[in-house]
């Protein structure tokens, strides 16, 4: 699977090449499509670490809301930044995609 920068790369490309060629050409619109199947996959998986982060992040805090404060707070403060930057990648992604789609569903109602 595609890292995320090389997704919306593509996506980019796609969404570049539909603008220049007016109507979409049918070659074009089976890319968009795939990688808009795709960008839902990354999204599914960006979705899933951003539940296991929180659940982490809640298991930790219980672990110092009962002394155990020491070694975890670190940990903590990590995975905190890590559910911020999933939380940014995803809803990136999701505005991507939302253009990708309303560009393929364009191009179908023009065809």
């Amino acid at each position: 699977m595609d890292d995320l920068a090389t997704l919306l790369e593509r996506i980019d490309r796609l969404l570049a090449a539909s603008r220049e060629e007016g109507a979409q050409s049918a070659d074009v619109r089976a890319h968009m499509e795939t990688t808009l199947t795709d960008g839902y996959a990354r999204a599914l998986v960006l979705e899933a670490e951003h539940w296991r982060l929180q659940r982490e992040i809640g298991a930790i805090a219980a672990e110092i809301a009962e002394g155990q404060e020491d070694a975890r707070t670190n940990e903590l403060a990590e995975l905190v930044r890590r559910l911020k930057a999933s939380e940014e990648e995803l809803l990136s992604l999701r505005d991507t995609l939302r253009t990708l789609r309303g560009r393929i569903a364009s191009g179908a109602r023009a065809a």
